[in-house]
Formats: structure tokens, C-alpha cells, sequence
């Protein structure tokens, strides 16, 4: 697999904002959920699309962090959702306090982008974003290849191939994948 050598990765930002919006509304974008699965939200079950979408806006102008963007050829091309662990619902068994644990919950890549290595390099931003802002740890909670769900939290050889270690279990689907930072 051949990475993009013209590949950008920015933080959202009020700025960014409005490539993410083309990037989810794009076809076979996200914008059904707006990346708001495990974000905390008010009246979760009766949102709608739109109110999904105000409700990711609405933490970034909170002053949030809510991920990445990927950019290729300068359009955005690949999303990865990153903030504080505590930002998130739970996402894993027996979650304890760690203020300062940062979460990787969702990865996504533009249809004629996949197959380029791109959720690795969004990884690797990841991994130095949440560093950046004062993360000890970043978790990740991928799936089997084969799994019929969850897909959208990325693989196990994904993690394993960044350096992640196997710590805990989410579910019967999901293992919970940690890189401490020394």
C-alpha cells in the first residue's frame, strides 16, 4: 500500500469547520450521524440529522477539540474523531476517572481515497495531536476485520501496528486499545 505523499492533517477548527461539513455531506459521507455516537448530547434518541451536526458544532464552538481532518490535493479527504476521553459517553467496561486519557472513537476515509494508508497516517496525528495537548494516554477501540459492526473505530492490526496494547474489552465487539506516553 502506497501512502499519499501530498497528505495534510489540520485539527478542526472554526476555521476547518466548513471542510468538514463538505466532507460529511459529501456522497457516502457521515452525515447521518455527525460523528455523534459517543459524544455526549441532549435528546439523543429523537435527534435528527441536522441536530446531530449542531450538536458537533456546538462543542467545537464550546471550545472542544472534536478531531482531525485529512486533506489530499488540498480537499478533505479523511476525518478522524479525537478529543478527551471525558468529552465522550463511556466506552468501555468499568471505565474509571482519567482526566487525561484521549480517545480515538472514528475513522473516516473518502471512498476513492481508501487503500492509500490514510486511517494510518490519521492515526499517527492522532497520536501526536493528543500529545500536544497534554494526553498521558490515547485510547483507540477497534474491531476485527471481520466484525459486522463497529467498523467505523478502525481495526486491531491498525492499533497494533501504531504501537497500542490490548488492556480491556468494550462490549464483545470492541477491544480497547492504549499508547502511553512516557
Amino acid at each position: 500500500m502506497q501512502e499519499l505523499q501530498d497528505f495534510q492533517v489540520k485539527p478542526v477548527t472554526l476555521e476547518t469547520w466548513m471542510d468538514l461539513e463538505a466532507l460529511f455531506e459529501s456522497r457516502g459521507g457521515p452525515k447521518y450521524c455527525w460523528c455523534m455516537a459517543w459524544r455526549q448530547m441532549e435528546q439523543r434518541s429523537s435527534a435528527t440529522n441536522a441536530d446531530r451536526k449542531q450538536a458537533l458544532h456546538g462543542q467545537l464552538l464550546s471550545g472542544k477539540p472534536i478531531g482531525l481532518i485529512g486533506y489530499a490535493d488540498g480537499q478533505p479527504v479523511a476525518w478522524c474523531s479525537l478529543a478527551p476521553r471525558s468529552t465522550f459517553l463511556p466506552l468501555r467496561d468499568n471505565q474509571t476517572d482519567e482526566p487525561d486519557v484521549w480517545s480515538v472513537t472514528c475513522f473516516f476515509i473518502r471512498r476513492d481515497y481508501r487503500g492509500k494508508g490514510l486511517s494510518g497516517q490519521m492515526l499517527v496525528a492522532a497520536v501526536e495531536h493528543a500529545k500536544l495537548n497534554g494526553a498521558k494516554a490515547l485510547e483507540g477501540y477497534p474491531v476485527d476485520p471481520e466484525s459486522p459492526s463497529y467498523r467505523f473505530m478502525g481495526f486491531l492490526p491498525l492499533f497494533e501496528q501504531h504501537g497500542f496494547r490490548e488492556v480491556a474489552r468494550a462490549g464483545t465487539r470492541r477491544h480497547v486499545f492504549r499508547l502511553d506516553y512516557q
